[in-house]
């Protein structure tokens, strides 16, 4: 509106103002992107030059950097990469619903489920707390240690359940922040029309407050993807076990950047792809306001 109540002239306001509306203008948009990638490359060279001129560079190279072992490492590594992939996929269909058992319990209302919002609590408060690394040393050699009869002494079997026992607190949290997200007045409307709150958090709260989380959950499972690697503490030969053989094997630490190149591939692409979905959450969050 203008100060005398009629229709704005958009082709009025300053270019500024007219830029917010229809995006940066090309050229604009190029120059930016150039001046971005001088800049990044610039900064790339110093760093190399700064490296490769350091005193003991020759010695680093040939201890990281052989490319003769990479070589044979990369094939081997990517062999126990599928123990890592396994695990993961485990892991991930068990940390799911567990963690959104644990947000339920931890808001259910009234005096009678104290007990169990405490339990709940507890439970996500220690698994936070304590480090996933020493949590899985007590869980892999603890039990099979006490030498009971019918417990799995697969170290396989321990780390999975080691990652979901910890996981399932973390993604717990994303869950309850979706669930407190979803306005009061959804489950009020849901109980008005006779549904009960088990009813109302089943059909109109919780799959609303999931649709909400799936970026931080995606975030919470790139951790958990990197985190299999702890696993080899317990005998387990994945990607980062299967390094520490060659390195041993060799007496050169090449093999782990072959490690660090697998997870470099398939990580850095989930997490665009989760900055993707939350700029488009936000994008249309920002077009239901308007």
């Amino acid at each position: 509106m203008t100060r005398s109540g009629g229709p704005l002239d958009v082709d009025l306001l300053p270019p500024v103002a007219r830029r917010g509306r229809r995006g940066i203008p090309p050229g604009e948009a190029l120059r930016s992107s150039l001046i971005a990638l001088v800049s990044t490359a610039v900064v790339l060279a110093i760093l190399a030059v700064v490296i490769t001129n350091a005193p003991n560079w020759p010695e680093v190279q040939r201890a990281f950097f052989n490319g003769d072992i990479f070589a044979r490492s990369l094939p081997r590594s990517i062999e126990s990469f599928g123990s890592n992939v396994a695990m993961f996929l485990i892991a991930e269909a068990l940390i799911l619903p567990f963690g959104l058992l644990l947000a339920i319990l931890r808001g259910l209302p009234g005096p009678v489920f104290f007990p169990v919002r405490l339990l709940a609590t507890i439970y996500v408060d220690f698994f936070r707390a304590v480090p996933s690394l020493v949590f899985i040393y007590t869980l892999g050699f603890g039990i099979p240690a006490l030498g009971l009869e019918g417990v799995p002494n697969d170290p396989f079997f321990y780390g999975v359940v080691a990652l979901v026992f910890v996981y399932a607190a973390y993604v717990s949290e994303v869950y309850r922040a979706g669930i407190e997200s979803v306005h009061w007045s959804q489950e009020a409307a849901a109980r008005s029309l006779g549904l009960s709150r088990i009813q109302s958090l089943r059909y109109v709260v919780v799959p609303q407050a999931v649709r909400r989380v799936i970026p931080p959950l995606l975030n919470d499972f790139i951790g958990l993807q990197k985190d299999t690697v702890l696993v080899s503490v317990l005998g387990v030969v994945e990607i980062f076990r299967e390094a520490q053989i060659l390195k041993s094997a060799t007496f050169n630490f090449t093999p782990f950047m072959s490690v660090a190149l697998i997870f470099i591939v398939v990580t850095i692409p989930l997490a665009r792809f989760t900055d993707w979905l939350v700029a488009r959450d936000r994008a249309g969050q920002l077009a239901g306001a308007r």
